[in-house]
């Protein structure tokens, strides 16, 4: 399957599985759609072998995304696509923020932001010194880097010539109750990661072509990929509305939703 259609599906699966369990979180979703499908079709990774020692490591760290994981993992048959329909729901293995317990190609439960980065970190200096040939990824959400763990890991990476690791954030400019830059201004962003001693790559987050070429860079650095996106992208009544961050679609809401992935 070609990425663009890997992200639609991802798309639908997501629209569909927050609306039956009524969960939220669908636009910090939907905006990672594409990083997702690019991601998933460059990394060593294999349905049929989840835990190979050989595997890339991935961690989103904006868990309250999960869903999104759990719709990329399902589409390349790392687990039923039925599944899916149990998401966030009484003993479904599918919570709301993405775990590790029970998923197969989960690697790492989270929901409690700023910690993600610090454990990508932590696989890819192991795989340095293990001599271990496989890449980590973290993916964090750019109100999270408010937090200050994070920053730690960013000054740590460089010190130890991580250059098996990539920090994608996920740059679509909303978080909790407005935007980023009333909330915690981040700007600029680009020179600040820099400093830190990291090769920056900022990109449109929604083409395809600028994702792959990013994350297939060969550096001597740890890469850091500022993804531009739109919140709740695919869905024109969700695209840049923060209510899309604690809200799922309504029966009408889904079927409007759905026709226009379709179209």
């Amino acid at each position: 399957m070609d990425t663009i259609n890997l992200a639609k599906n991802i798309r639908s699966h997501v629209l569909k599985m927050t609306s039956k369990g009524k969960s939220s979180h669908v636009g910090s979703a939907l905006s990672i759609a594409d990083i997702l499908a690019v991601l998933y079709t460059n990394m060593n990774v294999d349905p049929k072998d989840p835990s190979n020692p050989k595997r890339d490591r991935f961690i989103l760290s904006k868990g309250h995304a999960g869903a999104a994981v759990y719709a990329v993992l399902a589409e390349l048959d790392f687990f039923s696509k039925e599944i899916l329909d149990t998401h966030y729901q009484d003993g479904s293995i599918l919570s709301g923020h993405v775990s590790h317990k029970g998923v197969p190609g989960v690697e790492f439960s989270t929901g409690s932001l700023g910690h993600g980065l610090s454990v990508a970190t932590g696989f890819a200096l192991a795989a340095k010194r293990k001599s271990l040939n496989f890449n980590s990824y973290a993916l964090l959400s750019d109100g999270e880097l408010d937090e200050g763990s994070n920053w730690e890991a960013i000054l740590f990476a460089p010190h130890h010539n991580l250059n098996n690791l990539t920090c994608i954030v996920d740059y679509n400019k909303l978080q909790s109750l407005t935007t980023v830059k009333e909330t915690l201004n981040l700007e600029p962003l680009t020179d600040k990661i820099q400093s830190f001693g990291w090769n920056v790559f900022d990109i449109d987050g929604h083409n395809h072509d600028e994702i792959k070429k990013a994350i297939k860079a060969n550096t001597s650095k740890p890469k850091f990929i500022i993804a531009n996106t739109i919140k709740g992208k695919g869905i024109s009544f969700m695209e840049n509305k923060v209510v899309w961050h604690y809200r799922s679609a309504n029966e009408d809401e889904l079927i409007k939703g759905l026709k226009e992935l379709e179209e």
